[in-house]
């Protein structure tokens, strides 16, 4: 009897023990809010209202210690403003890292304009190369169409032989080809300017950054 009532008594006593252990981590784990709300008074609380759901707000512990911070909702207005000033540092973090740049790879302007007249060199030959294979593909196109002028259905004699298919293809793959060869003109083209302008601006700003008066 004295066995099973030491039993019973240290059953009980565990689980006394284990309930107390689980409302104290419970209570550990319950958050407590500080916020301000839009007339300046401070609140505090273990839940947010609704009407304060768009306040920020400090994560407290038991002790009304800080120890995290929470953001309210975000407005679309809200969220627009903050990307915008995301934005603006990153432009102005790139901006610094460029006058860096700037400053320590070249010794005065005429070596940007060294470097970018060899830029444009490089660009200029290959522009070169594309409009010759351009002109080559028209002048293709040109003896292609001449030799379908002998078929149908550019040809209206009734007796006319019917286009040979190895000819349409070439026809076919010539347009094509200038379609393709015109396109890639127009990008390197684009190229060569932004490379100019970049170039433009660079030394501009070498200018502005080591006092240059105008040249």
């Amino acid at each position: 009897m004295t066995t099973w009532s030491s039993r019973f008594l240290s059953t009980a006593l565990m689980l006394a023990l284990c309930a107390g252990v689980a409302d104290a981590q419970s209570d550990t784990d319950k958050k407590l809010y500080r916020w301000v709300d839009k007339n300046g008074q401070v609140h505090y609380g273990d839940s947010i209202p609704p009407e304060y759901a768009e306040q920020d707000r400090d994560l407290l512990n038991r002790q009304g210690v800080v120890v995290g911070r929470e953001e309210g909702i975000v407005t679309e207005e809200e969220a627009k403003a903050k990307a915008a000033a995301e934005k603006a540092a990153r432009d102005e973090q790139k901006r610094k890292l460029r006058d860096r740049v700037l400053l320590q790879t070249y010794q005065s302007v005429g070596e940007l304009e060294v470097l970018r007249d060899r830029r444009l060199e490089l660009v200029d030959a290959q522009l070169t190369i594309q409009e010759q294979s351009l002109a080559n593909l028209r002048t293709k196109r040109t003896q292609f169409e001449k030799q379908a002028t002998r078929y149908k259905p550019l040809n209206k004699d009734p007796d006319a032989p019917p286009m040979p298919e190895e000819l349409s293809l070439d026809l076919r793959r010539s347009a094509t080809d200038i379609v393709t060869q015109q396109e890639n003109l127009v990008k390197r083209r684009e190229e060569r300017e932004n490379i100019r302008q970049n170039f433009e601006a660079d030394i501009k700003r070498y200018m502005e950054l080591r006092a240059i008066g105008p040249r």
